[in-house]
Order: structure tokens, then C-alpha cells, then sequence
């Protein structure tokens, strides 16, 4: 258990972040498949939001034992250690490059080349959700064909930006400026399949995903910088998080003699007191180390718990970090590097914007500029801010680099980030490798991303990850990309699906609606057991409301155990699974995930429907 300081602030941060996270959680406890047999309709149904639902063919009694269907969970043969690489290529004018190959990329870890053994193009923005896709089976497809159009569809959300204010490291004029220029964009940049929310790495603002902008509005005028420094008083002696770290954590003379000669000019010693000043410089130090690890911490963590909120929404998933930047020690670095692989794992991206602007000498800021004539203090403080406004921005480039991000800076034009960070790349090429004789030690490893022919171009990319310290769990790591696959919005093709929605009215308000997800088998891997075609596949089956908040999700698994002559007969028609859901009224946003046991294969599909 991490204990924090008592301060009524980072209460309230504490509490509002254990509750993001206590209902992410929810979330995943929901897909471990806590499903239930869906009862059929009662009735025909009157009105219909597609294609009527589908069934598997008539199947003789001898048959029928060799598909059965079961809710419990499934588990997975295990996978080889995969390390993922989110990257953007931009050429000389800063475009996107979008068609790119395989091999026109190099890899390597720790300097050593890696095989590339998965790649694939993303492209964030090419979203589709229609009400009834068409079938990939062709007797599905001329059927669907035949069924009238759907009508139109009131609009859904396909794409979440959470703009995250940190309110522990932005200073009043910073914040001011952000929320400004924030809220112009808002007001010219939300579109109607657009969703917002407002967020603070303090916890103590927060407004969720809305298209309401004056919920938006309201959110950003209650932001207030929330550190535990006083902005309005220079402490004596004045020591930086930076030259803490040198004191207590580096053991650095230096800087430790810099603190004590301000601390013998602010607390008016001589130089026979030189044993005080020390003293008091190092328990400057350690008080600001306290300080700054709490508020790197807790930014971290919010980050963390915004993914978390990101990962469950069916769309394109985008995080802007409005920050001056703040140091992430060595302590932190493992911290810094779980929220990358996190992020990368939920597919959002984290476009960073540094809200210090146009570049300027720290001692610009008078809170921070040393009380001493004692011209080697005043130089090495100097050196140290300026040390320090460096390694603090750094970390805003790490992480939009890391997420295949960008990072706004050194540009005073804040309306301007803004508009250019809400945006996702419109192609993200996704490098997979598995590190040979990779050691269970939890080590960093440093990656390098490069083309076999730059031509000019640059790429951003994550700059290492940490190994892990066990071996992945096999049942737990199949869960963890099923519920990947469930809140994406990107279609998955290793087998052909279809996915066919009916509803009927069961009152005025209250609906039942069916989704049948139509499975073409026949690129299933089958094994041959005494004689028998065996695999297994579980489909999850899950709804979100219009504005992308999760429902309901309800997961099957489908034993098979066909005969060569049955088989035939599947190869034609394809297994159909239907699930219920009651519903009220409104939009909903459907996405079903089905997945293989003996080859792995998965697949995906969107739709919508609407309930009038």
C-alpha cells in the first residue's frame, strides 16, 4: 500500500482516482464473461433494425452433440512475448507517410536488430459503424441485400478526447492561458460523433465524456493550480525538485554548496554559520523531494486512470496532456514506462502540449530566481533551472513519442496545439517482435526505430520498455486482448463475420434487442481428434449508448466437435450465435469479438441501431 500525504487535496486526488480505477475494474470483471443464456423473444418482432436474425441450419440428433455451447471462461495457449512499436513517419513538411511496408523499417533492442514477425497499418479515423455490415458469407450477403434500407441513425459517438490539465505542476498564468485557448477550441473543434472530457492529474476536476459544452466550459473554469508549493512566498533557501534530487538522491557537493550559500544570504548568516546553512539547504532538499515524487506520482496516476476511462470506449481514443512538463526521477521510470505500454495495449494516443509556450530563461520567473550575491550559487542555480525546464519537457515528448503522439512546444500559439493535438496520425504503422532469450528481470531496455531509406523523413516512436519480471499468464493475457479487442473500434478480419440486429418493442420505452453474430468457419484451423474437427471459439457480444459508455456485454463459448460430413455442411451456411439485450430507447453502438482457440485467430465487427 502506497501512503500519501495528508493534505485535504490529495485526499480528495486519492479518492477520485481509486474511483476511476474502481470502475474500470468493474468493466474488466464484466468481461470475464459473466454471461447468461439469452431468453428468446416471446413474440415475433414487429419492427426490425436489420436483417432479420440468423440460425444454424436444421441439424440432425446425431449431429447436434458436436456443437455445444458454454458460459464459462476459456483460457488460451500461450502466446510468445510480443513487444509492441507504435509508429508515425512525417516527411520533410511534416505530413504523414502512408505507404509504407514491412520492409522499409529496422528494429532494434538494446542496439542488437529484432525480426519484425507482426506489422500492420492503422488508421485511426477510418472508423465505419453500420447498422447491418454486410455479410462476408455470399448466401448472407444477397440476403441482406434483399432487406430494406435502415433508417437513418441518430449520430454516435466514434471518437473520445480527454484533455487532461495538470493543475499539480501548471503554475496561475500557464493555467490561464491553457484554459483560454482550450476553450476556443472547443467551441470550433466538437463535431457531432465527438466526445469530450475534462480531467486533472489532482483529481479534484473532472467532468466525463459529454457533448454538452457548457459541462465542458464549466469544467475548465474550476481548474486551479493544486501544488503543494506556495506560489506566493520564495522559500529560504529556494531549491528546485532538480537540485533536491542532486542532494539527496546524487550526493552532489556542488549543488549542496549552491543551497547553502542562498541559504546563508535568505536566512542572513555569516560565513562561521556555513554548518546551518547546510543544513537547512539539505532539509530543503528533502522536503522538495517528498514534494515533487508526490506530484510525479499522482500525475502518473491520473494518466494511468484516463487510459483506463479511454480503453472502454469503442472509438478513437485520444488523450491531450496540457502540462509544463515535471520530472520523472529514476523512481519513476518503470512508472513512466507502464503508462506507455498501457496506453499502447488501449490503443490512445497521448498528444502532449506544453503549456509554458515560447521558450524562456527560468529566470524569467521571479519565484524562482535565487536570493544570494554569491555569483557561484547564482550561476549553478541558473544552470540547474535550466537543466530542469529541459528534463521536465522531456517527458512530454517520451510519452507522445511512446504512444506515436506529438508534442506541441516551444510555440506560444496554445488555440493552435490545440487544434493540432485533438487530431489522431492518420496512419500509425504497429511493429511487433519477440526479444530473443528475453530475461524475466524487469531491466530497461533502450529500442531504435530507423527506415532503410530515410529520404528525408522522421519518425516517432517509444524509446525502450521494461521486460517483465514473470512469465505472462496464458489465461490472463487471452482475457486482456479479448477485452482489447471488445472497446477497439478497429475491425479484425482473420475470419469472415457478419454481424444482424433485430429489436421489438416490449412498451412504450423498453425494447429486446437481438444481435446474431454470423461466423464463416472456414478458415478455422480445425484439429483432428479420433476423428472429429475440434476448436472452440468464444464471442463476445457488448453494447454502448450513444455517447460510448459501456452497457452490457454478454460472451459464449462454442465447443466443436463436427464430422467430416457435417463439417461440409458448416463450410456452406457458418454458425450463427445470438445474444439479447434489454433496452430502452436510443442509439447504441454494438461490437462483437470472436476468437479461436487452435490457431488464435480473432475477428471483430461494428454496428449501430436505433431504437425509436
Amino acid at each position: 500500500m502506497v501512503t500519501f500525504l495528508t493534505q485535504s487535496g490529495t485526499k480528495h486526488a486519492l479518492r477520485s482516482v481509486l474511483s476511476l480505477a474502481y470502475g474500470t475494474i468493474a468493466l474488466c470483471l464484466v468481461l470475464t464473461f459473466n454471461a447468461q443464456t439469452p431468453p428468446a423473444p416471446s413474440s415475433p418482432a414487429p419492427a426490425s433494425a436489420g436483417a432479420p436474425s440468423s440460425t444454424p441450419p436444421p441439424q440432425s440428433s446425431d449431429s447436434a452433440a458436436e456443437v455445444s455451447t458454454r458460459d464459462n471462461p476459456v483460457t488460451f495457449q500461450e502466446r510468445v512475448n510480443l513487444v509492441t512499436v507504435q509508429v508515425v513517419v512525417r516527411d520533410a513538411r511534416g505530413a504523414v507517410i502512408t505507404n509504407l511496408k514491412k520492409e522499409d523499417f529496422r528494429l532494434f533492442d538494446k542496439g542488437k536488430p529484432q525480426a519484425i514477425s507482426r506489422f500492420t497499418v492503422e488508421r485511426p479515423g477510418a472508423l465505419v459503424a453500420a447498422a447491418a455490415p454486410v455479410s462476408n458469407n455470399p448466401l448472407e450477403a444477397e440476403e441482406q441485400k434483399s432487406q430494406p434500407a435502415p433508417a437513418s441513425l441518430a449520430p454516435v459517438a466514434t471518437r473520445f478526447v480527454a484533455y487532461q490539465f495538470d493543475d499539480l505542476h501548471l503554475g496561475q498564468n500557464d493555467l490561464t492561458q491553457a484554459r483560454a485557448a482550450a476553450g476556443k477550441h472547443i467551441d470550433k473543434s466538437l463535431h457531432k460523433t465527438d466526445r469530450s472530457a475534462i480531467y486533472t492529474s489532482s483529481g479534484q476536476t473532472q467532468q466525463d465524456f459529454t457533448d454538452d459544452l457548457s459541462l465542458l466550459h464549466a469544467a475548465l473554469d474550476r481548474i486551479r493550480p493544486r501544488s503543494q508549493v506556495d506560489p506566493g512566498g520564495i522559500e529560504c533557501p529556494n531549491v528546485s525538485y532538480y537540485m533536491a534530487d542532486l542532494i539527496i538522491n546524487k550526493n552532489d557537493p556542488q549543488a549542496l554548496q549552491a543551497a547553502a550559500f542562498e541559504a546563508l544570504d535568505c536566512m542572513a548568516l555569516d560565513q562561521t554559520q556555513m554548518n546551518l546553512a547546510t543544513t537547512a539547504a539539505r532539509v530543503a532538499a528533502q522536503r522538495q523531494i517528498g514534494i515533487g515524487e508526490q506530484e510525479s506520482r499522482l500525475a502518473l496516476l491520473a494518466l494511468r486512470n484516463t487510459i483506463h476511462r479511454l480503453s472502454v470506449m469503442p472509438g478513437e481514443r485520444v488523450i491531450v496532456l496540457v502540462s509544463p512538463g515535471f520530472l520523472t526521477l529514476d523512481t519513476h521510470r518503470q512508472d513512466l514506462g507502464e503508462v506507455v505500454d498501457l496506453a499502447n495495449r488501449s490503443k490512445v494516443v497521448i498528444n502532449t502540449l506544453d503549456a509554458r509556450g515560447l521558450y524562456s530563461d527560468p529566470l524569467a520567473d521571479a519565484s524562482r530566481v535565487t536570493q544570494t550575491s554569491n555569483t557561484f550559487s547564482q550561476a549553478m542555480t541558473l544552470q540547474y533551472l535550466r537543466f530542469s525546464a529541459t528534463a521536465e519537457g522531456d517527458v512530454l515528448g517520451e510519452l507522445a513519442d511512446g504512444t506515436a503522439g506529438a508534442w506541441y512546444h516551444n510555440n506560444n500559439d496554445l488555440e493552435g496545439g490545440f487544434n493540432k493535438l485533438a487530431a489522431t496520425p492518420e496512419v500509425i504503422y504497429v511493429l511487433g517482435f519477440s526479444p530473443e532469450n528475453l530475461k524475466y528481470d524487469g531491466t530497461y531496455h533502450k529500442l531504435k526505430v530507423s527506415l532503410a531509406n530515410d529520404r528525408g523523413m522522421t519518425l516517432q516512436a517509444r524509446r525502450g520498455y521494461f521486460a517483465p519480471r514473470q512469465m505472462p499468464n496464458a489465461a490472463e493475457q487471452a482475457k486482456q486482448e479479448i477485452h482489447e479487442a471488445v472497446f477497439s473500434r478497429d475491425p479484425l478480419s482473420d475470419m469472415p463475420l457478419a454481424l444482424r440486429t433485430q429489436f421489438f418493442k416490449t412498451s412504450d420505452t423498453q425494447a429486446k434487442l437481438s444481435v446474431a453474430t454470423q461466423i464463416d468457419i472456414r478458415k478455422l484451423p480445425f484439429r483432428k481428434d479420433n476423428g472429429r474437427n475440434v476448436d472452440n471459439l468464444t464471442i463476445v457480444t457488448a453494447i454502448f449508448d450513444r455517447n460510448g459508455n459501456f452497457l452490457q456485454a454478454i460472451g459464449k463459448t462454442l465447443d466443436m466437435k463436427l464430422r467430416d460430413a457435417t463439417l461440409a455442411t458448416r463450410l456452406n451456411a457458418g454458425i450463427s450465435v445470438r445474444v439479447d439485450f434489454n433496452v430502452t430507447r436510443g442509439g447504441y453502438l454494438i461490437r462483437s469479438v470472436v476468437r479461436d482457440t487452435e490457431g488464435q485467430l480473432m475477428a471483430a465487427e461494428n454496428g449501430s441501431v436505433e431504437i425509436p
